[in-house]
């Protein structure tokens, strides 16, 4: 197998709500042209997350739809627990959601969020970062922690 062309970017939130972190990264891959999938593990939580997005300001509005409806393949943002359903060409995992070598060949960027005060979800991301960087892909690490967003590491791609 080749290695997978994606992009792999975790964002360590300390000060930034997980909203508000979703709708930065979803404003500027929907301004690429990228239709987004975004996974949880839960659907509970993707209900709800589902809430805030349309609750958000209008000018800012992320067009989105939870999986399951008739429109999947056309929604910009298909919030979901399985299969990526719309072709997206990015995956932002929440939650401690998982991804498989083979979704990474047809994505430019896989978003991996983690609340920073979770030791767990902590955990979780640096395995994700060891998986991901062992399948080949190049990564990113992003905190807040200082205040603005900035970039503490990267690693090249391998291959």
């Amino acid at each position: 197998m080749s290695a997978p062309s994606a992009t792999a970017v975790f964002y360590h939130m300390i000060h930034a709500g997980l909203e508000e972190t979703v709708a930065m990264i979803l404003t500027r891959a929907l301004g690429q042209g990228w239709q987004v999938m975004l996974r949880a593990p839960e659907s509970g939580f993707l209900e709800h997350l589902d809430r805030q997005l349309w609750l958000g300001r209008e000018e800012g509005f992320l067009p989105h739809g939870l999986a399951g409806g008739p429109h999947d393949a056309l929604q910009p943002v298909l919030l979901g627990t399985g299969a990526i359903g719309n072709g997206a060409r990015g995956l932002m995992l929440l939650g401690g959601a998982g991804a498989s070598e083979a979704e990474m060949a047809g994505l430019e960027r896989v978003w991996v969020l983690f609340d920073g005060a979770d030791a767990a979800a902590v955990s979780r991301a640096r395995e994700a970062w060891v998986m991901f960087t062992g399948w080949g892909l190049g990564a990113q690490y992003w905190s807040d922690a200082e205040g603005p967003w900035a970039k503490k590491s990267e690693k090249a791609a391998r291959g």
